[in-house]
């Protein structure tokens, strides 16, 4: 398989503000903490090839000794792997299978926002397991999913203020997997795909990974700019747009009524299909949201991607797409590249999760109120600099940074077993370098531990950044 080379302006965008000008720390190790950073983020993709020593050096500025001995050392962590004429090339070490937190067993994760299982979910399993014997008889491939299960899923949506039938449901493995299939049916190589900035990165590397380029409209202070909007479909003719209205990832900002209602217009005057996720919905703390977008568009040109991850619990890796018939049809031709079906056992669980979820979901939105409210008084107390605001719903904070300082505080913080999610990750080309999301799913006292370990770091970072500023006044 040949290697995806990664041009130095892209690299530059991506590296962001990775100098330290007022630590003690070396160039050369600063630039090695930053490239590790854009692996553990999966920004740098493994068997992506980075540009040449020389050409490096150019475009940051830098020596080539100072970027030499930064490619050295991560080669002898086991991040790179270098042939003579060839460059190097994004590996992963062999005691690491995936790129996560750099000390395990030390390590805390504040880049992931999603919840551990509630006991809810053994007996969801206990109960699927009672239920499998009367589909054994079956060949267990079903490419739209168990019926009784859509059925569930329809009569949550009709329940919302959208009307749904099963025949309009395709149960997916996961909502990323949902995207990604709509990808396939309706995009080709090329085709620009509006998102909202910042946005979810696993859905930037879904459209990337299709070989489609994403196009951001930028999110003001509050709301959505459906003016911006328009004006960015009408300048980029894009294939399709994706956006998350239901406590958005990362700001957990909630879309109006009145914007849904503008957006799905202008969606629809400009016959652009939009792609909405809503894996967030049912995690709501001060009010449930409105209807979902899809039901302002009579024309049926919304799709919508649901998920048990959040709602329930990411080991499901269960999600759905509701659409009309014709394209829930299409759906499932397109599938046949992908895979065969959702596995039964997670469906009888999903199943038996949603016929009970009034009997546990309340008991959780109180627990992250609780726990959203407990970050809130810990982040002014221990870094009274950050600034926020205090989210609709969903996992974490959006907070705002004095300066760009995102990927230095990141990579600092990797050293010490401790993974943030770093502004950049949800932007596009290096976009939000001063900005952190926060989970607030860690319970109290872990999340007290991960902040107050990383205080130091953010209080030596800020303050060396301060005769620097003085100095350009």
């Amino acid at each position: 398989m040949s290697s995806r080379r990664f041009g130095s302006q892209s690299l530059q965008r991506l590296l962001g503000h990775w100098q330290q000008p007022e630590s003690r720390m070396p160039l050369w190790r600063q630039l090695a903490d930053a490239l590790r950073l854009l692996i553990l983020d999966g920004r740098l993709a493994l068997d992506t090839r980075l540009p040449g020593e020389r050409e490096l050096a150019s475009t940051l500025e830098i020596s080539r000794t100072t970027v030499a001995s930064a490619l050295a050392h991560l080669r002898d962590e086991g991040y790179l792997e270098s042939r003579h004429g060839s460059g190097s090339r994004v590996i992963l070490p062999d005691s690491r299978s995936v790129p996560t937190l750099a000390t395990a067993g030390t390590a805390l994760d504040l880049s992931t926002a999603a919840l551990s299982a509630g006991p809810e979910i053994h007996q969801a399993y206990i109960h699927a397991l009672s239920m499998i014997p009367h589909y054994l008889t079956r060949n267990g491939y079903d490419q739209l999913g168990l019926l009784p299960l859509r059925e569930a899923i329809a009569a949550r949506y009709t329940a919302r203020g959208l009307t749904t039938h099963a025949d309009e449901v395709m149960v997916v493995n996961g909502a990323v997997s949902g995207l990604a299939l709509i990808l396939r049916m309706l995009t080709g190589p090329g085709d620009r795909v509006v998102v909202d900035h910042p946005t979810y990165p696993l859905a930037i590397a879904a459209i990337q990974g299709a070989s489609c380029r994403p196009v951001g409209v930028s999110l003001p202070q509050t709301g959505w700019d459906s003016d911006g909007f328009a004006a960015t479909l009408a300048q980029t003719a894009p294939r399709l747009a994706w956006l998350m209205p239901d406590f958005h990832n990362p700001t957990g900002r909630c879309m109006d009524i009145a914007t849904r209602e503008a957006i799905a217009a202008i969606a629809a005057r400009t016959r652009t299909t939009l792609v909405v996720d809503e894996t967030m919905v049912d995690l709501w703390y001060d009010a449930p949201p409105p209807p979902p977008l899809a039901a302002f568009d009579p024309a049926g040109n919304v799709l919508t991607l649901g998920s048990a991850g959040k709602s329930f619990w990411g080991g499901l890796r269960l999600g759905w797409i509701r659409a009309s018939t014709r394209t829930i049809a299409a759906l499932a031709q397109t599938r046949d590249t992908l895979d065969l079906g959702s596995p039964l056992l997670e469906q009888l669980a999903t199943l038996w999760l949603m016929q009970n979820a009034e009997a546990f979901l309340p008991g959780r939105r109180q627990m992250l109120t609780r726990r959203r409210d407990n970050c809130a008084a810990l982040m002014h107390e221990h870094f009274p600099e950050w600034r926020f605001q205090i989210p609709q719903g969903g996992l974490s904070y959006w907070v705002e940074l004095p300066d760009m300082l995102a990927t230095q505080f990141a990579a600092r913080a990797e050293t010490i077993g401790i993974h943030l999610g770093a502004g950049t990750r949800f932007g596009l080309s290096g976009a939000f370098d001063r900005y952190l999301r926060m989970p607030f799913s860690l319970e109290l006292a872990e999340l007290e531990n991960a902040l107050l370990r990383i205080k130091p770091l953010w209080l030596a970072l800020n303050h060396s950044q301060r005769p620097l500023k003085r100095s350009m006044v």
